[in-house]
């Protein structure tokens, strides 16, 4: 069987793992931006190639079984809709049904139109003067989100808490945005394997967006993630977990209603606050670095999950009950002006799962780009067990990179879980993060 994957990050690595863990055993293939290492060793052959080229990446897939499309860019071009024109099987959702992600103010306005829980309050804004306009007479009462309609790669959403903030903001824009109210309380990820009917969820992870310790500094892609040995986190109740899943069952339910078949990947972030779980986005792909933490405890076969989903016979999935905990490595500078620069990797040393992301092999030697560039991945019995083990790998990597080293110390998780027992408590209270 010939698998063809999309994509060039850590993601999409760790996608290729799953998929070649298959009992299909199958011939991998890969349609990579730029030539990602632990990828390239997975595959028979790769194609360097913009992903977002959506006929080329066609011509390259015309023999393959089987194309699985990880990043959001080549979804939201229609890529799913070129390939099914040419005949081949793709797994992710169509351009239309890509709208969740790529078109927030869409997304909005349909779970209003169709009575979806978790939405929360908005206005949306074609003219930026009507925005601004409405931060100036709006922001005394609590800060403000302002969202792009469009994709951003994580990084376009900001939190405003004055005037000037938001009217700073605006002028770097030059599309319509979606204003938000901000919303209080911890956020969570759920992913999902959709075959339009059903959905198949996994493990609640946690990402965190600030590029430094503490939840501090700008947003970035994220900075790493972590599950607990359950579906749920520790600052969750499995109430809250069955709430999110429905949610996203509603959304799919709605999509089919008015005429759109959700199948691939559908990520819901949510945020728990005191009045029960919002909606803060979808995402119609695995999350970055969400993928890493759950698809190495995937037990389902892969290829099999995607192919029922194709074609509408999925059931469930089934997942290794492990805790998790990835930290990215990033380059200096990231993310406003960060640094490329070679890096040298002790893999010998290293006892936690690797995955490449945004570098560049040349001639034997790994750079990094403008993103990030390597995840480390410890998995065990313990949430503080797995934080050891992605530690310990972290000073095997040297070069003039950093990783925010209190991802899943047992001191950050429990601020989360007294965070959120002050939330249900009853108080209110903006914490620094906010939506991403």
């Amino acid at each position: 069987m010939k698998v063809l994957l999309v994509g060039s990050g850590g993601r999409e690595h760790a996608m290729a793992m799953a998929i070649t863990r298959s009992a299909e055993e199958p011939t991998l293939y890969a349609a990579m931006r730029y030539k990602n290492p632990g990828i390239a060793r997975l595959c028979d052959d790769y194609h360097l190639v913009n992903e977002t080229d959506v006929e080329k990446v066609a011509s390259f897939a015309r023999s393959a079984d089987l194309v699985v499309i990880g990043p959001e860019a080549p979804l939201a071009a229609g890529i799913v809709d070129v390939l099914n024109d040419h005949g081949v099987r793709a797994f992710g959702p169509t351009q239309k049904a890509a709208l969740i992600e790529s078109n927030k103010g869409w997304t909005r306005t349909f779970m209003s139109q169709h009575g979806i829980k978790g939405c929360p309050k908005y206005a949306l804004f074609d003219d930026l003067s009507e925005a601004d306009r409405f931060i100036k007479e709006n922001i005394d009462d609590g800060k403000l989100v302002i969202k792009p309609f469009g994709l951003t790669g994580g990084k376009g959403v900001v939190i405003v808490s004055s005037y000037s903030e938001g009217r700073d903001y605006l002028k770097k824009l030059n599309g319509p945005v979606v204003i938000e109210e901000c919303l209080s309380g911890e956020e969570f990820t759920l992913q999902a394997f959709v075959d339009g009917n059903v959905v198949a969820p996994g493990p609640a992870v946690q990402d965190h967006k600030r590029a430094f310790e503490g939840d501090l500094g700008p947003n970035t892609g994220g900075m790493g993630s972590y599950t607990d040995k359950s579906y749920v986190l520790p600052f969750m109740e499995e109430a809250d977990y069955s709430a999110a899943v429905a949610i996203m069952q509603d959304t799919v339910d709605a999509l089919k209603s008015s005429g759109v078949e959700y199948k691939g990947i559908l990520y819901g972030q949510f945020m728990l606050t005191k009045a029960g779980i919002m909606v803060v986005e979808y995402n119609c792909r695995f999350g970055d670095p969400e993928a890493m933490n759950v698809l190495p405890l995937l037990r389902s076969d892969f290829i099999e999950l995607a192919e029922s989903a194709i074609d509408g016979t999925l059931k469930s999935t089934e997942y290794e009950l492990s805790a998790t905990v990835c930290k990215y490595v990033v380059p200096a500078g990231y993310p406003a002006n960060p640094k490329p620069t070679e890096i040298t990797i002790n893999k010998d040393e290293i006892d936690a799962t690797l995955f490449y992301a945004s570098v560049d092999e040349r001639d034997g030697a790994i750079f990094t780009t403008s993103s990030r560039a390597l995840a480390v991945l410890g998995v065990a019995e313990t949430i503080d067990h797995a934080e050891q083990q992605a530690e310990r790998a972290l000073q095997f990597i040297k070069g003039d990179v950093f990783a925010r080293h209190d991802i899943g110390k047992n001191e950050l998780v429990q601020s989360r879980i007294e965070h959120m027992k002050r939330i249900r408590g009853g108080g209110y209270e903006l914490i620094p993060e906010g939506p991403t």
